[in-house]
């Protein structure tokens, strides 16, 4: 069986990152398996501005800014295996994967790094009412045929959450001619960035109505209608707020979840919040030597965080696969409480020289000037104060100057005042 240092499942903007890393930090025996027939992942599609502005300090679409790292990968002479699926991963760290040139295959890793990315939310996933007409497509669809195949979805379209893949695609396609009539977003704030509310909804006066939803999908072979509704402070649909609007085209941005089924049938544990893995604060999950990063981890708003965390990744590979694991001296467990949907990493792996700690996290909803918290039991541990975070930006904050050997757990939450 074939033997390899670093296998690293998927080819998007992690995975990318995490094998430059990976070489750059001393790791030259590396293999991406992509199931795609190009390197870059979804952001071959994303064909609009947007990307590099933290990472690459200038605007460049989602193909330039792959291209800066296909380049690199291509230079380096970093091994790659595309229109290849990953069927499985063990415990051992094998890879069993299947593609037209080696048919069934297996190898052994010494490491791996997950990178395998998200998927859409689809109808079906929401119980959308009503019929399953022509004309229905998940935003991150719509643009695929698009921008890789040419075809315009509909001429009067409607978008169902406000998510920044269904805000791009509302300036997109009305760009290209059609009339996007508006957007309905189930909560009372937007999950798209703001700069994405400006330009691709305002600059085009196109219509966002907050706490409202799709309540019926209406049309047989075709989309013909569709009905929206406000809801109520429990996101349940108010009788006689109805209202029919007439379209050919629904776009649903309803959400992003990690594509993590190989881990967790590896059997890493999985963190029921983001429904990726649990990890460390090396990005480690519960298999020792199986890294997880990316989107596949947890839902970004930026590619450029993405690419940070991917670089994160591949530094502690190659640190574990040439110096060995360090020491562990104690596990502390890291939880999300008040006003936080979810913070990373998992837990604390306390080695010892470890002086530093860097966490994220997501706000449950907007909160204009709030007291970050991490407290031990009733033991406050630090305290930082942020302006205007809200559920759709991701938050980055770090413990240093700890003597983590102290602590036994951390809690993290929000307060506003």
């Amino acid at each position: 069986m074939k033997k390899v240092d670093l296998v690293i499942i998927g080819g998007g903007a992690a995975g990318l990152a995490s094998a430059l890393s990976a070489y750059s930090n001393g790791v030259k025996d590396i293999l991406i398996i992509e199931r795609g027939n190009h390197l870059g992942g979804i952001l071959n599609q994303c064909i609009h501005n947007g990307f590099g502005l933290e990472y690459f300090k200038e605007e460049l679409s989602g193909p330039e800014y792959a291209d800066r790292f296909i380049k690199k990968i291509e230079e380096n002479g970093i091994k790659y295996l595309l229109n290849t699926q990953v069927l499985g991963i063990g415990k051992d760290k094998s890879v069993t994967y299947i593609n037209s040139e080696d048919g069934f295959n297996k190898i052994n890793a010494r490491a791996i790094i997950f990178s395998a990315g998200c998927n859409e939310r689809t109808a079906g996933q929401i119980s959308l009412p009503g019929n399953r007409p022509k004309g229905v497509y998940t935003a991150g669809l719509a643009q695929k045929y698009m921008n890789i195949d040419g075809y315009l979805v509909g001429k009067r379209v409607y978008i169902l959450g406000s998510g920044d893949i269904g805000l791009i695609m509302a300036r997109r396609m009305s760009l290209e001619g059609a009339k996007v009539i508006g957007v309905s977003e189930l909560m009372p704030y937007s999950n798209g960035l703001n700069r994405n509310i400006v330009q691709c909804l305002n600059d085009f006066d196109i219509p966002l109505r907050l706490s409202n939803t799709v309540t019926k999908v209406i049309g047989r072979n075709n989309l013909e209608a569709i009905e929206i509704s406000d809801v109520d402070a429990n996101l349940k649909p108010i009788k006689g707020t109805e209202k029919i609007i007439e379209c050919d085209t629904l776009l649903l941005s309803i959400g992003l979840y990690p594509f993590n089924a190989l881990l967790k049938q590896a059997g890493c544990e999985v963190n029921p919040r983001t429904k990726g893995s649990k990890v460390n604060q090396n990005l480690e999950t519960s298999i020792k030597g199986i890294y997880s990063c990316g989107n596949v981890l947890h839902v970004h708003d930026l590619v450029d965080f993405v690419t940070l965390e991917g670089e994160k990744a591949g530094k502690c590979a190659a640190y574990d696969l040439i110096h060995h694991h360090k020491h562990v001296e104690k596990r502390i467990v890291v939880d999300a409480k008040e006003n936080l949907n979810y913070v990373l990493p998992n837990y604390i792996d306390v080695t010892k020289d470890l002086n530093e700690v860097s966490f994220s996290f997501r706000v449950k909803k907007p909160i204009s000037k709030g007291r970050i918290t991490f407290k031990d039991g009733d033991k406050v541990i630090k305290t930082i104060t942020k302006m205007n975070l809200i559920p759709s930006e991701m938050v980055k904050v770090s413990l240093n100057n700890v003597d983590f050997n102290e602590i036994a757990t951390i809690d993290v939450s929000v307060e506003e005042f």
